[in-house]
């Protein structure tokens, strides 16, 4: 087995290098819940082609990434951030890291250019699993589960290397995976 912690709410999942389904290939999830009701998450490094203001017209500051967050929900925004300072309602799901609030606040603070990209990411739709779905998953080594990322890697604007860093992190077991070729075909 891959893996050796269990999936929890502020962790994350980091797809084994050659899983083919083209919305979780290389791909880095942070966990959002995780209970016996099941799990949901989002994908933090599919940037989609919208930008915020393309979902959004009425909120000014349009150069925000909007992420595909996963194949559930694709008509539903999210967001989490960093700075719960200026977004009340958040759930903390890790240190430092919160999901949801306040969105009319959200929208103030995005058009008085007082929240920028590194305290806040957006998505399209999520990930979801029902209840023992991802615990298989996580068995069929289908993913690695990781707790000791930083949250910078959350907003960091590097999303096509974000599996890879993310891999490497997690100390020399792994390191090697992150040289896998995305096709093993081409290997």
């Amino acid at each position: 087995m891959l893996s050796s912690l269990h999936a929890a709410t502020g962790r994350f999942l980091i797809s084994e290098p050659f899983m083919m389904s083209p919305g979780f290939k290389r791909a880095v999830i942070l966990l959002t819940e995780y209970s016996d009701d099941g799990a949901m998450g989002f994908v933090l490094n599919q940037p989609s082609e919208f930008l915020l203001g393309d979902i959004l017209p009425e909120v000014s500051y349009s150069e925000m990434p909007v992420f595909i967050g996963g194949p559930v929900g694709s008509n539903t925004l999210h967001f989490i951030h960093c700075c719960p300072e200026k977004i009340d309602s958040g759930i903390e799901i890790r240190d430092g890291i919160y999901w949801g609030g306040d969105f009319e606040k959200v929208k103030q603070l995005i058009t008085t250019y007082q929240l920028n990209i590194d305290e806040i990411k957006f998505f399209t739709g999520y990930s979801g699993w029902s209840p023992m779905q991802l615990d298989d998953e996580i068995k069929e080594d289908s993913w690695i589960v990781a707790d000791k990322l930083r949250n910078e890697m959350i907003f960091a604007k590097n999303e096509d290397n974000l599996w890879r860093e993310a891999v490497i992190s997690l100390g020399q077991r792994y390191a090697h995976i992150a040289n896998f070729p995305q096709n093993p075909e081409l290997n």
